[in-house]
């Protein structure tokens, strides 16, 4: 998406009034104000993802995760309900408030410190992306510590979620992700919104898949914090799986301890190909998706696995950890533990299913993904999850 003069948000980009800090040049010292093409009925404090409000004429939004568009339609929404917004990055460490405001929605960092620093009446929504950080971190580390006591190897947690205490300081959240992450917050009591996760790019209906040529083959991505997302019970798995296929799509170059330690998995292994980092909307992601059933996502934790979502945006069969947080009715598949012993089974299980069983459950995948998982959904939930609370806080 690009910031552009023909979608109206540059035209309320460009009332950038100041720029806070000593280096401005910083985007944790960044201080943006947008305002509303109507009187203003109030300010809104939004501390997330800035980048997308400093982009130049013609730039697009980076798909590099979902956050940056979704940061600037949350500031769109308040803007279209008449508020002005004040935008820092979420981890501006010396942003002090110099004025009322109505509202302060933020992500879990730096939450807490800019809570207490707001008047009294400001309603305090925390937007959460991942699961509970002690969850998160938990999960982690115990998948290190099995990878330990497998391999003989230790690996450092590579995605770490820092302790915070937004969900205490907050008035009400809104979330992504289904249950699971809903569930991780519950001992805070505290009113949550799920909000659907939005993929950067959808994609047309494969019509010409063959399902009994790639019924073997099946796809890894993610981004950073490769135990963390399985792929080290994956390679394993497949390892010992010599008639079924592996693609492997993440930045495993950037994990150098990881890539050491399953380099034979990972380079030397004839039915595992890996192509590391690819551009979700290029025509090559288009390529690898149609070469494959489904996509195995064993996350130990997320929030709405967004590499998961995408994948059934091109017509993938999820099949996926609990604790990756989405939704897969009857058209994927759910693992109870991500041992390695129940992930072949799973792929097993699926590749064995009639072609025209797997061509159907890749449809409903890829159907569900364009009904509730787009930019305009995203978009129109948000809307209604705001107004609801404005409602109920009298604002």
């Amino acid at each position: 998406m690009a910031i552009s003069k023909n979608d109206g948000v540059r035209e309320k980009v460009k009332n950038i009034i100041s720029k806070f800090g000593i280096e401005i040049n910083r985007l944790d010292r960044r201080f943006i104000t947008l305002k509303p093409e109507r009187e203003c009925r109030g300010n809104v404090l939004l501390s997330y993802i800035i980048d997308p409000f400093l982009l130049k004429e013609g730039e697009s939004v980076s798909n590099n995760h979902t956050n940056h568009w979704e940061s600037l339609q949350m500031a769109k929404t308040f803007l279209d309900l008449g508020y002005c917004v004040d935008a820092i990055h979420y981890g501006n460490k010396t942003f002090i408030p110099r004025k009322n405001y109505t509202i302060f929605i933020a992500a879990r960092t730096n939450f807490q410190r800019i809570a207490q620093l707001l008047n009294e009446e400001c309603v305090k929504i925390v937007h959460l992306d991942t699961a509970h950080w002690l969850f998160n971190s938990t999960a982690e580390h115990k998948r290190c510590l099995d990878l330990q006591k497998r391999r003989g190897v230790t690996l450092a947690s590579f995605r770490p979620v820092e302790p915070n205490l937004a969900i205490e300081y907050a008035d009400c959240a809104t979330i992504l992700g289904n249950d699971f992450a809903i569930g991780t917050y519950s001992y805070a009591q505290k009113p949550m919104f799920r909000v659907p996760l939005a993929t950067c790019t959808a994609y047309p209906w494969p019509e010409d898949k063959n399902y009994q040529t790639c019924r073997n083959h099946f796809l890894w991505i993610g981004s950073y914090g490769l135990v963390h997302k399985g792929l080290d019970l994956v390679l394993e798995a497949f390892a010992k799986m010599p008639e079924y296929q592996l693609t492997v799509c993440g930045p495993i170059q950037k994990e150098k301890a990881f890539e050491k330690a399953f380099s034979k998995e990972l380079y030397h292994t004839p039915n595992i190909h890996t192509i590391c980092w690819v551009d979700v909307t290029s025509s090559e992601f288009v390529e690898v998706t149609n070469k494959c059933v489904g996509v195995i996502y064993p996350s130990c934790s997320e929030s709405g696995g967004g590499s998961v979502v995408t994948c059934m945006q091109a017509g993938l069969i999820p099949v996926v950890s609990y604790e990756s947080s989405v939704d897969v009715h009857d058209f994927g598949m759910i693992l109870k533990d991500c041992s390695i012993d129940e992930i072949r089974n799973s792929i097993i299980k699926i590749s064995s299913l009639p072609a025209e069983k797997l061509k159907s459950m890749a449809r409903k995948a890829w159907e569900f993904a364009r009904t509730n998982h787009t930019r305009e959904r995203f978009a129109e939930e948000y809307k209604k999850v705001i107004e609801k609370i404005i409602n109920t806080y009298g604002h």
